[in-house]
């Protein structure tokens, strides 16, 4: 079996020059690009576009349990609903909170200024519940869809 294998390895060896100076001289268009969607969303030539990607880490007061700790995440909810309804928030959701990380976002911004500005209006945030991490993200255009698929799928909201 191990001639077998030694010649399967020194055939490959020949073959991927050849493979990959083809693949780099010669782009495969996709078939189903859809110029209409890429503009809807933003992508560039490549199907991406820019993001910030905002990590949600606990902050220095964190609020008791009770009535005001509801009120200060239904306000979470809220706000994250209100941006995603604006096209702003392209995904949301909690993290496991292994050393203080909690949620993140990933904004569809320009830039990090304009994330702190969306992101200062959260409650959370408001109140020192959490602090915010913010990192430039390149990523699929398409995750400007999620909101809309996961309104489909969820059979209740927040």
């Amino acid at each position: 079996m191990r001639p077998v294998a030694t010649l399967f390895a020194a055939a490959l060896a020949c073959l991927l020059p050849r493979l990959s100076t083809a693949a780099e001289s010669t782009p495969l268009p996709s078939p189903v690009f859809d110029a209409a969607l890429a503009g809807t969303l933003g992508a560039d030539e490549y199907g991406m576009r820019k993001y910030v990607l905002v990590i949600l880490k606990t902050g220095s007061k964190a609020m008791p349990k009770g009535p005001e700790r509801d009120a200060m995440f239904k306000g979470h909810f809220a706000n994250m609903k209100r941006l995603a309804d604006e096209g702003k928030l392209a995904v949301a959701g909690p993290l496991d909170g292994v050393d203080g990380w909690r949620g993140l976002f990933i904004l569809a911004v320009a830039d990090i200024e304009e994330a702190k500005k969306l992101v200062a209006t959260d409650p959370v945030i408001a109140n020192g519940e959490m602090v915010a991490e913010y990192h430039t993200h390149y990523g699929s255009a398409a995750l400007m869809q999620v909101n809309d698929v996961h309104a489909r799928i969820a059979r209740k909201g927040f």
